[in-house]
This record gives structure tokens, sequence and C-alpha cells, in this order.
């Protein structure tokens, strides 16, 4: 943000190509770090950022976009080419006309704003630490949708897919740049040629079709000459990109060798969402006991065998993230929580490395975790398959259950344990409160607990035993013994 300032003195002072290119660049950096960071941080202040820096993008936008589209006219076409002649006669006019728009956007952009909402921006920004696990999960997220985009740009001649590629790769080098320093050191050169490659097939795309409308009174002869150099010069690129990430050395592939997998990919979901509870969860002390007091009473069950939903070793996945989770709706909406942190968590792109199943159970019992019961009432809730269901009740059941423990006075999950008996299941818990209250609580906790064991859920104070362990006294050396060993 601080460099987009200083480009846009620049502008000011003289509105040249470069300079133009410059601030554009700073200011779609800013843009591109604000709508990843959006996924994480769902703070006003990013949008704001946005939509501050969008009439000038834009304006900024439009102009370079003639520039470029000059300069390849003076490349493909002789000096005395009619159609030359009238592109470059129209994009003169344009390009004053746009230059006078964009030099009074900037004169009237305010940067006291900018400045004050880069103050807090920067505090914001640290909920993902640069080449951290959450970085390295928002990064995979961007390349996996421009790895798309690639799959269905080689299929396609038509100019859009490939310009959407062009996007998608954009968005993607910029994340690599702000969110994993040490990787744009590697991969940052390849990046640009890449990028620079699609934005010359686009540029191409655009001339050519400014050609059919802008010299449609030209001899066929001449219209077909240049769609054949543009044609040519389009090809070329796109075989230099066919060559940069096709085949055992594709780019791809070394870019997504260099991002998490397997259990590190899971440790970096897990981190992105971290990163979100941190950025609008209040209370994270209170949340991390709860969180851990779930995966404790989870486990307990499964060792159990409370239930057969507890032997999916999957929902363990689901049910940590959802534990962290938990208390984002306060921030969001402190009347509706529950309903808020659901419709945030919809709206978000799926975690890399996460199932669209996996991702839509956790967003049920984020949904379900306090509050009404899951019924079949519920639209989202009667959509899930019996099997999900059960899933949804069991990890809302465990959460409900952790965070009536907690305010009944358990707050570590040390020596807390899960039996199994005749007709009932047992909860041991060390430091329960014993009142009506905490009767009360737990009474309504347990209860979709109980729902899906089909069983009582017995709920009991456990003593903790410490272990002493005496140590052997030994006689003290002799002085002069000590003094050699010093």
């Amino acid at each position: 943000m601080e460099r987009a300032l200083k480009e846009l003195e620049k502008v000011r002072t003289s509105p040249e190509p470069d300079a133009v290119h410059d601030l554009r660049v700073a200011l779609r950096r800013c843009r591109s770090v604000a709508a990843v960071m959006e996924e994480v941080d769902p703070d006003r202040s990013w949008r704001e950022m946005r939509k501050l820096g969008r009439k000038l993008f834009g304006q900024l936008g439009d102009l370079r976009d003639v520039q470029v589209l000059e300069d390849w006219t003076k490349k493909l076409g002789p000096e005395s080419d009619p159609v030359r002649l009238q592109l470059l006669a129209i994009f003169e006019k344009q390009e004053t006309e746009l230059r006078e728009s964009a030099m009074w956007v900037a004169g009237k952009f305010d940067a006291k704003a900018w400045k004050k909402l880069e103050a807090g921006l920067q505090r914001r920004a640290r909920v993902v630490p640069p080449d951290g696990l959450a970085a390295q999960c928002l990064v995979l997220e961007r390349l996996e949708a421009a790895k798309e985009l690639h799959t269905r740009a080689l299929r396609a001649e038509k100019p859009r897919p490939w310009h959407e590629l062009r996007i998608g790769v954009k968005r993607f080098r910029y994340t690599v740049e702000s969110l994993l320093p040490e990787k744009y050191e590697l991969w940052g050169e390849h990046l640009k040629r890449v990028q620079d490659l699609l934005g010359e097939v686009h540029d191409l795309d655009v001339l050519a079709d400014t050609i059919v409308h802008a010299a449609a009174e030209e001899s066929e002869e001449t219209r077909t000459r240049w769609g054949e150099r543009i044609a040519s010069e389009r090809h070329a690129r796109i075989e230099t990109y066919r060559q940069l990430t096709l085949g055992k050395t594709s780019l791809w592939n070394e870019w997504r060798m260099g991002l998490p997998h397997g259990e590190t990919l899971e440790a970096a979901a897990l981190a992105r969402l971290r990163a979100t509870a941190r950025a609008l969860d209040a209370n994270l002390r209170r949340t991390g006991q709860v969180s851990r007091l779930a995966m404790r009473l989870y486990d307990g069950l499964k060792r159990a065998q409370a239930a057969p939903i507890f032997a999916e070793n999957s929902l363990r996945k689901v049910l940590r993230a959802a534990a962290r989770l938990h208390g984002i709706g306060a921030g969001l909406d402190p009347d509706a929580p529950q309903k808020a942190a659901r419709n945030f968590l919809r709206d978000l792109p799926v975690p890399a490395g996460w199932s669209g199943e996996e991702w839509g159970l956790l967003i049920n019992v984020v949904r379900y975790h306090r509050g009404e019961q899951p019924d079949t009432q519920h639209k989202s809730f009667a959509r899930l398959a019996e099997a999900e269901q059960q899933a949804v009740c069991a990890m809302a059941g465990v959460l409900r259950l952790a965070r009536a423990l907690r305010k009944c006075g358990c707050e570590s999950p040390v020596g807390l344990r899960v039996e199994k008996s005749v007709d009932a299941l047992i909860v041991r818990v060390p430091g329960l409160q014993e009142s009506e209250e905490a009767a009360a609580r737990l009474a309504a906790g347990k209860y979709l607990l109980e729902r899906v064991l089909q069983r009582p859920l017995i709920v009991q104070t456990a003593t903790v035993v410490s272990r002493v362990v005496e140590i052997p006294r030994t006689e003290e050396p002799p002085a002069s013994a000590a003094a050699a060993s010093d």
C-alpha cells in the first residue's frame, strides 16, 4: 500500500506508460492480497481498500490497454499500412481522453483514507504469517484454481478460456509474491514469464477484435493479412506456454511439488482455518479449552466403541476443524452467531485437501454446536444423507458436551476418560463442579449425543490421583571429590 502511494505521485507528476503500468501493478498487488485475506478474515477494511482503489485501477487499466495496443500496432504493421494508420489515429484520440480521465481520478484519490486503512490492515494481516502453513494453503488453493483454468484453456482456441487462465495465473503469482516470499525467490522469474505470455495472447486477441470493428471498410486482403500476423504471433506464444507447462518438466508440477502434501497438507488446511479463528474469535482461550475437551471426548468415545459413527477416521479431522471454528459467529453477527458462521463458511472455497462432503459436514457442525437441535425441518440439514445427518449430530453433540463441561469447571482434558458399561456410557471428568446448575447444563449439553448413542450418558466427577515418586537419598561426596568434579 505504501508502494501504491509512491507510484501515485509519479503518475500525478507525469503519466508516462511505465508510470501508469507501475501504479496499476502496485494497486493490483493490494487488491490481490485483499481478495485472499477476505477468505480468512471478513473484516470490512479489506473490502474498503479494494473499493477505494477500484476506480483508479479501472481507469489506469483502460489507459494501459490502449497504450499496449498502440505498441502492437506499430510492431505488426508497416508504416504505410492503412489499417495501422487508422488504428493509431483511433488509439491516439482514446489515449488523450483516457489520460485526462485517469489524471482526474488520480488527483481525487483519497490518500489519507488509504493510509488509515493501511495502519489497520497491517495488524490484521498478521493472522497469516508469511511462509507459514496457512499462507501455503491459501497459495495452494490459488494454484489449484489456476491449474483447472489451464486444463480448460488447452482444450480451446477461443480467447475467453485463455483470458480466464491469464487472470488465474496473475492471482496465483501475486499471492505467492505476498504470502510466500521465499518461494517467490525461486519461482518469480517463471511466474512472470508465464503471465507475460498469457498477457500477450490476450493483447493480440483484443487487437484482432478491434480490427474487425475499426477496419471493416478496408479490403478483405488487408484484413486477412493482419489476421494472419496476429494469429502467428498468438500461436508462437501459446506454443511457448505449452513447452513450459506440459510434460515432465512442467512448471505446474514444479509449483505443486513445492507446496504441502499428505499430512503437511492437512496441517496447512487446519492452520488456514485457525487463522480465521484468530481473526474473528474474541475468546481464543475458551475456544482452545473447548477444542481440547472435544477431541479428548471424541477419542474416548472411539476407544470405547460407543457407536459405529465414531469409527469413521475422516470425522476426527472435521471435528478438529469445527472445534477451532465454533466461536467465529459472534464476530460476524452477535445476534445470530451460528447462522452467520454457517453463511460465511458456505461462501468460502473448499480448503485445499478437503472434499466438498467434508466441508459440508464442518459447516453443519459449526451451525449446530449450540442452540436449536438439528432437525429434518431445517432445509440444509434435511438435504444431507442419513449417514451425514448422523455424523453431524455426533460431532455437534461432542462439541455441545465439551462446552457444557467447560462451563462446569473442567478446563483441561487431563484425566478425562470414557468407560462403557452394560447399558450406559460413563464420562469421568476431573474437576467437575457438582451443583444443580451444573447438572442442568450437563443434561442439556449431552442430550444430542445421547440421541446418537441411543443409550444414557452419565457424567461423573473423577478424582485425579497424583503419583509421588520418592527419590532415594545419596550421601554427599567428600569436599575434595566435589571440588574435583567441579
